[in-house]
């Protein structure tokens, strides 16, 4: 026989809504076999009370048989073996229906009786059985209501205590009941097979013993196919009875080691609390504002499914986003009418939850298990361990020093033996390190003694001038108002690249390299272990704003520019290799710690976006800015060639002039000397026409002469 399907046991204390989901699978298909079990119950009747209509009644039992393959069962509908056997019955029950009446103590014993038994208790008893559960849930349900409004602050041992006891014995009663409840639902599929099978073994007996002149018609290939049928049900009775065995030692052993699991406040002691995990699944009540003051609790199932907080109301299919806990803040909140209640805050601040956990126990749980996921240490291969090795490097860590200046006295190696330490002990905050970055010397990428940076500083500040120079500016002074007050460009000055991103400083210091892209991923390790040791969350948001000229940091309130990058200057960017949200630049300035050379700092920043697309940008705008350089030069170039071109046209042309100006002085000058000639040898001379159009003046030097 195919195997059977069957509830899970083990998850009725849990009672989680994927749980009930399936426990409605169980009922809608015990509903099918009592209807097709009513019907058939029908037809084995009306063979039983009139023997006229034997024939009739037969040949409705042997139609309903063909018809059980097109049955549309919840479980166990594709069992082709079952199909085939009822086709196999129904062939021999229609060639049956032309005999003689079966007797009718025989059908009441062999045919009727197993089939009544089945109806009358097996079908009752899952009908009883799902009223008393829905009792026990519901009143499970209700005592958990008036746990959950115990007041914190007049509190009552009497009514504390009756409450309890009231959640004890309601939680207990359901988790009785619901355990018999599946078990009688997983015996049904066992009930239903031998409910089929027994009537129709018993009423094929009947008829062979009845039915003596028609032993020509029940072979020896009958009997055989009868003997199998009875062999397989003895099969699956055996089967039954060894699986309900296993099932009420498990439902005993089951309630014993979950008694103590009753109370819903259950001693940390004994349960101790789990601060390494990075998943988590229960039931907590949310509180929604219904007006100015006044609020409503309702419970549903949460659980943790990556960076986000998934909720699940009892008897939906699948849950919903109820949260993205990448990034937030959780804190233990004091709430008037309710305990162990906690609240969560989205990264922007912009969505925040108020959620009670059941115990003190879940409630420590919640709390620890979404600041891990905060961290975002659930990305790594070993989450827990991780998480524990964070927690205790937060509960060794030191107390950060109120002034900016002592933080980077503190992360200044005092010694020789300093800095492999320092290293060492923060080589964890990223998760895993570059093979690379081990085979490199610290010394060779940063530069030694460099402090660290973990703040913008204002524009404004004139006694920053070195940070001013080590952001781009040169030393110039930034307008508080967001102007450049020095510069060859407008800010009005359209770029063909217009991108805005919303980055999260992290920290900045000096380095020695800028042409590995290793320089970058050994800064964020640094500023990252020397956050984490210092207990230094807060993170200044700002606007990353990329066009062909410049990066600008703007502020989000008053969209004022805090620092502006050239791009130029810009000569080196990556983002991180496991954690992409984190992206850094180096920054190639004049000045820094020797006036003299040029300096390289490092700037480390976390976006919302992928650190990858910020660099992509990044490097568009420097291939763009590239082009419209060589645009440029190829443009000048060309208009120095157009200008020597026309300059040598120029003087072409005024040559050819003055080519054409001596050529019309020389006519000028024949022709004023040829009339002298012939006046004096007493001749004519005749000037063609081309000649006295050219030559005016000589005809007025001719008048001259002829009047003289």
């Amino acid at each position: 026989m195919p195997g059977i399907d069957k509830l899970p046991i083990e998850e009725t204390l849990e009672d989680s809504p994927q749980t009930r989901s399936l426990l409605g699978v169980f009922e809608e298909d015990a509903t099918a076999i009592s209807n097709y079990m009513n019907q058939l119950y029908q037809a084995m009747h009306r063979i039983y009370d009139a023997q006229n209509e034997l024939s009739a009644a037969t040949h409705l039992t042997s139609k309903l048989l063909k018809e059980y393959e097109k049955q549309r069962f919840p479980l166990g509908g594709d069992d082709e073996v079952m199909s085939s056997t009822l086709q196999q019955f129904s062939k021999v029950i229609d060639e049956l229906s032309s005999c003689h009446a079966v007797l009718s103590t025989q059908l009441a014993d062999a045919m009727m009786f197993p089939i009544t038994q089945f109806k009358e208790r097996d079908l009752k008893e899952i009908l009883t059985l799902k009223e008393v559960f829905q009792i026990a849930s519901n009143d499970h349900d209700a005592a958990i209501n008036r746990y959950s409004r115990l007041s914190k602050k007049r509190e009552n041992d009497k009514v504390k205590y009756e409450v309890t006891e009231d959640v004890y014995t309601s939680r207990k009663k359901q988790h009785q009941t619901m355990m018999h409840y599946f078990c009688a639902l997983n015996t049904l599929q066992y009930k239903k097979k031998i409910a089929l099978l027994e009537p129709l073994l018993g009423y094929m007996q009947a008829q062979i013993s009845f039915f003596k002149m028609g032993s020509e018609n029940l072979n020896d290939q009958l009997e055989e196919f009868l003997t199998n049928i009875g062999t397989s049900v003895q099969n699956v009775r055996r089967e039954m009875d060894s699986d309900v065995e296993t099932m009420q030692q498990t439902i005993e052993d089951l309630e014993v080691a979950s008694d103590p699991l009753y109370v819903p406040d259950p001693d940390p002691t004994k349960f101790p609390v789990h601060r390494n995990l990075t998943r988590k699944a229960g039931y907590l009540n949310a509180r929604n504002k219904t007006g100015l003051v006044s609020s409503t609790w309702d419970r549903q199932f949460y659980f943790t499914q990556g960076g986000n907080l998934m909720s699940q109301a009892r008897g939906d299919v699948a849950g919903g986003l109820a949260m993205d806990i990448d990034n937030c803040s959780v804190m233990a909140v004091d709430c008037e009418d309710r305990r162990y209640c906690f609240q969560i805050t989205s990264f922007d601040g912009k969505k925040s939850s108020i959620l009670q956990a059941e115990s003190k126990k879940d409630h420590e749980e919640w709390i620890c298990t979404i600041n891990n996921i905060s961290k975002q240490i659930y990305l790594s291969e070993n989450p827990e361990e991780i998480a524990a090795r964070v927690n205790q490097s937060a509960l060794e860590a030191v107390t950060p020093s109120p002034s900016f200046q002592q933080r980077h006295e503190s992360l200044r190696p005092a010694g020789q033996s300093r800095p492999p330490t320092a290293r060492t002990s923060s080589s964890g905050s990223l998760g895993s390190e570059s093979t690379n970055l081990a085979a490199l010397s610290l010394d060779s990428l940063v530069a030694p003694d460099t402090p660290i940076q973990f703040d913008i500083i204002s524009p404004v500040c004139e006694d920053q001038s070195g940070q001013a120079k080590a952001s781009g500016q040169g030393g110039r002074r930034t307008n508080p108002f967001g102007e450049s007050g020095g510069g060859t460009k407008s800010e009005t000055e359209e770029s063909i690249l217009h991108q805005l991103f919303i980055v999260r400083f992290l920290g900045s210091m000096e380095v020695k390299s800028d042409d590995n892209p290793d320089v970058v991923y050994e800064t964020m390790r640094q500023i990252l272990a020397a956050r984490a040791i210092h207990n230094i969350f807060r993170m200044t948001e700002s606007h990353l704003l990329v066009t062909c000229d410049c990066l600008k940091l703007i502020d989000p309130q008053t969209q004022v520019t805090r620092l502006t990058f050239p791009l130029p200057s810009v000569v080196l960017y990556a983002a991180h290799q496991e954690n992409k949200r984190l992206f850094g630049f180096v920054l190639r300035t004049s000045g820094g710690r020797s006036e003299s050379n040029l300096s390289s700092v490092c700037y480390i920043f976390e976006s919302n976006n992928e650190g990858e697309k910020i660099c992509d940008s990044v490097g568009l705008a420097k291939q763009i800015a590239l082009h419209a350089e060589l645009d440029r030069r190829a443009s000048e170039k060309q208009k120095e060639i157009e200008r020597v071109k026309e300059k040598q046209k120029k003087e072409l042309s005024k040559q050819k002039q003055i080519e054409k100006d001596l050529e019309e002085q020389s006519r000028l000058i024949a022709a004023s000397s040829r009339p002298n000639q012939a006046s004096s040898e007493g001749q004519f001379v005749v000037l063609s026409s081309s000649q006295s159009e050219e030559s005016d003046l000589g005809e007025e030097g001719k008048k001259r002469e002829s009047e003289a």
